[in-house]
């Protein structure tokens, strides 16, 4: 548009604000046109009003006069107050009019700001074309319980998190309060995300789905929370062993990726093991699903205690949060006391918090050609070994034993399985 805004002796970005506006008022009118009733009753705004209204507000911001954008806003509001008084009597409501402000606002910022404005006006037509499920969803999907505990996870995240300190503290070996508080909302979210993919897609296919998905964020968290849930409602056990056994398969299919995007010759080489042991864990976590689903349709359905109950367990975050915490303290002491004993040594301890780093660390290595890619893929192999049994006792600790069992056969088989093929493959160093 460069020769364009030169031909009318005004800035190219004039004239991609005005282009915005002009799209934005006419996305919006469609939908509103749409919507209109007929007769004598139809709502007196609709594709022209509305487009006519984006368009005086990029004029009012392109003219920069003082107040002119304050003139059009009052104006906009009187036209709209003359419209709801010519709808007395009856229901008329108040979207179309507020929609119709905030048109006009969102044409001035289209002047100012076009990758701001036109997304605005995207969203401002989604939030008015899905009335009807919006209200379904509000009036019977929702229900109080989980209405509460939303309040209260965003409350959390964005007035608590954001208030508290960053500083490290030195009783807490470094750890920042930010980082804790950021730690336990990730678990409430991950009980928040199995909570809906169980209202939407059922007991059993809903807490595998979770599990699946949850195992990128963190498994170790996805496992605690799997075993809560089962240790509060028996009836799902099944289901959340299902879940649990398939965040193991999510994390061998995130470590094969982090080496891809890191170190694709590392990558290669421990692409059989990865695959192995994701194929491992996906068929362990597929069969308990559908025992899951077999329990529950031969047996008695549960009175689905998660519809009597809010998603979010606040007292098992606080414990697990404090768990993963007094793990991530201990291993900084000994790191502080005893030092890294060589390569191996260095990835076992740090692989006691978390997998992903000592998996990065690695990649990095092999990167520079530090270390060869057997010796990535032997360090990968002692990572989730040491990781493993993190995740075996926060199991047993969340679940019982009963629950725990099949989740360290998903944690030991196919690493015995990988070792045995890395050992085949590469050979292991004496």
């Amino acid at each position: 548009m460069a020769g364009l805004g030169q031909a009318f002796g005004v800035s190219d970005d004039l004239i991609v604000g005005l282009a915005a506006a002009l799209g934005s008022g006419l996305l919006i009118g469609l939908e509103r046109e749409r919507h209109k009733r007929r007769g004598p009753h139809r709502e007196p705004a609709g594709l022209r009003t509305f487009t006519l209204a984006a368009m005086g507000g990029a004029l009012a911001q392109a003219l920069q006069l003082p107040g002119l954008v304050a003139v059009g806003t009052i104006a906009i509001t009187g036209l709209a107050a003359v419209a709801l008084l010519r709808q007395r009597g009856r229901d008329p409501g108040l979207t179309t009019e507020i929609a119709l402000l905030v048109t006009y606002l969102i044409g001035a910022l289209c002047v100012t700001a076009p990758l701001l404005g036109s997304p605005a006006a995207v969203v401002l037509t989604g939030l008015l074309a899905a009335r009807t499920k919006l209200h379904r969803f509000a009036t019977q999907v929702l229900r109080e319980e989980e209405l509460h505990d939303g309040l209260l996870l965003g409350a959390l995240a964005l007035v608590v998190l954001p208030l508290m300190p960053e500083q490290p503290l030195p009783w807490l070996a470094g750890m920042k309060m930010n980082s804790l508080l950021g730690l336990m909302l990730l678990l409430l979210a991950l009980q928040a995300a199995g909570h809906v993919a169980l209202r939407l897609a059922g007991p059993q296919t809903g807490l595998a789905l979770s599990g699946l998905l949850s195992g990128l964020v963190s498994s170790t968290a996805t496992i605690a929370a799997m075993g809560a849930r089962a240790r509060a409602e028996p009836a799902l056990a099944p289901a959340c062993l299902a879940g649990a056994v398939l965040s193991t398969c999510a994390t061998w299919l995130q470590a094969q990726a982090m080496l891809f995007a890191m170190a694709p010759q590392a990558a290669l080489a421990a692409l059989p093991v990865c695959l192995l042991g994701a194929v491992v864990c996906g068929a362990m976590g597929w069969a308990l699903a559908r025992r899951s689903r077999a329990a529950l349709t031969d047996g008695h359905p549960p009175a689905n205690a998660a519809d009597r109950r809010g998603p979010l367990r606040l007292r098992e975050a606080l414990l697990l949060a404090f768990i993963l915490s007094a793990v991530a303290v201990a291993v900084s002491w000994a790191r502080a006391h005893f030092g890294d004993t060589g390569l191996f040594g260095a990835v076992a301890v740090a692989a006691i918090a978390d997998v992903h780093a000592p998996i990065v660390s690695l990649a990095g290595l092999q990167a520079a050609g530090s270390i060869s890619a057997a010796q990535a893929l032997q360090g990968l192999l002692l990572a989730f070994l040491c990781n493993g049994i993190t995740r075996s006792i926060t199991a047993v600790a969340a679940g019982g034993w009963r629950f725990a069992r099949a989740i360290i056969a998903a944690l030991a088989i196919p690493l015995l399985l990988g070792a045995a093929l890395t050992t085949l493959l590469h050979g292991w160093p004496a």
